[in-house]
């Protein structure tokens, strides 16, 4: 039996051909779009469409060095490390043309020697974003020569250990500063931050190495910091408008106060004259609490529009200093709080002497609360009232006890509220 040939249309060859020169003819504009949407692994891997395709990834001014791009399927960290080394080093090898942005984040990466090489390789470019990610293993000691890069507008770190040199002055482009799980000394972090002239977004998480922040940054918009930290001093913020602070630690203060000490209040909020967004996190509050806690700020915080607090209702100088900040902010919109639940306080409880202080306060701009991890105490229950009674234009309060015991009681208390509010009403969420 003879087999016959398939005959295949010449018209079909023309349209495949024709698609091949579609792909191939594409404006560089539009293939500079889609090579910056895709991982680098898929960038690379274009080269196979056509002949014009081919090394078109080269000139990628974003390498991003990633889980989705570096696809390691083995449990040998000897093997792993190699492989990362060379892949990057092999993309540095073949680049050609500027480098914008430099990413290495893998779950696997350790603090290799092999860094240093590439940071030393970026520095004599115009690297202006540079992300690098330690997901295991020691800190990586920062190369000196990253403190050259003086076209960085952003700089995240990872489990790092930073060292700048004394001649260092600073980084004159950098914009945005994120710094986690990281060591350095407290001069350096301050001179960091201060030699930063045009910074406007620093974010701090798990720091060793200095405990005193002093925030010096006259273009700062956005801070946001978390870690244990004995005191925090914001000098010339006056454009900060976005901060969430959480101390991890329960402070212990002497309160023995020095006479005519303005307080920890009082101090946090000099120089913060534009805030619209503040989160007080974990045991901040407390420390916002020592000393003097006055009825209202000296300046109020006329631009907040948003706050949320992590209180203990047991702890009274908390619920002053909670009350204060809602004194000083006549045009407060949201409100979030969550109970914290500790030890009873020594000091000074708040079960009856918070009634008196809720006097002469009228919340004209509130719009929504939200209150979490309440158990159903009389306080917490007196704070709820004194919100529902002197909020008129409350639109929604939102309650999330922290568990169920107890919950129905609560909920018929709850309901039972005069409201200034003819159109609030109250959310009961399950917990």
């Amino acid at each position: 039996m003879s087999v016959m040939k398939q005959h295949i249309p010449s018209n079909f060859l023309c349209n495949a051909e024709l698609e091949v020169d579609n792909i191939s003819n594409l404006p560089a504009q539009i293939v500079d779009k889609i090579l910056s949407h895709l991982s680098l692994r898929d960038a690379v891997r274009t080269s196979v469409l056509s002949t014009k395709w081919r090394n078109k990834w080269v000139t990628l001014p974003n390498l991003v060095f990633d889980n989705q791009s570096l696809l390691i399927s083995s449990q040998d960290q000897t093997f792993i490390k190699n492989k990362i080394v060379n892949i990057v080093d092999h993309v540095l090898l073949l680049h050609s043309g500027p480098i914008h942005k430099f990413k290495l984040s893998h779950r696997d990466l350790q603090g290799v020697c092999d860094i240093d090489r590439w940071i030393l390789f970026l520095s004599r470019g115009a690297v202006k974003e540079f992300i690098l990610e330690i997901w295991k293993g020691h800190r990586y000691k920062l190369h000196s020569s990253i403190y050259l890069c003086q076209k960085l507008n952003h700089l995240e770190l990872f489990n790092c250990l930073l060292k700048p040199p004394l001649t260092f002055s600073g980084f004159k482009s950098l914009k945005s500063l994120d710094l986690q799980h990281i060591t350095m000394e407290q001069d350096a972090f301050e001179q960091l931050v201060s030699r930063c002239h045009l910074l406007e977004r620093l974010t701090l998480m798990n720091f060793e190495g200095f405990s005193d922040l002093k925030i010096h940054a006259p273009n700062l918009l956005f801070f946001d910091v978390g870690g244990v930290f004995e005191d925090i001093n914001f000098m010339n913020t006056f454009n900060l408008a976005i901060v969430s602070i959480g101390l991890y630690v329960n402070p212990g203060f002497d309160k023995n106060l020095a006479l005519g000490s303005a307080g920890n209040l009082v101090k946090f909020f000099a120089h913060l004259p534009r805030l619209q967004r503040l989160e007080v996190q974990s045991f901040f509050l407390k420390y916002l609490a020592d000393n003097k806690v006055p009825g209202r700020l000296p300046t109020p915080c006329d631009e907040l529009s948003f706050l949320s607090i992590r209180i203990n209702f047991n702890h009274l100088d908390e619920c002053l200093a909670a009350l204060c900040l809602l004194r000083s902010s006549p045009n407060l919109q949201e409100l979030e709080m969550l109970a914290r639940t500790e030890e009873q306080s020594t000091l000074r409880t708040a079960a009856s002497v918070m009634e008196e202080n809720y006097q002469n306060c009228m919340f004209n701009q509130l719009r929504h609360v939200k209150i979490a991890g309440i158990t159903g105490l009389k306080q917490e229950l007196n704070f709820i009232n004194f919100l529902l009674s002197n909020s008129p234009v409350l639109e929604r309060m939102t309650v999330k006890p922290a568990s169920a015991d107890g919950a129905w009681e609560m909920l018929k208390e709850l309901l039972r509220f005069r409201r200034a509010s003819v159109q609030a009403e109250i959310v009961y969420i399950d917990p």
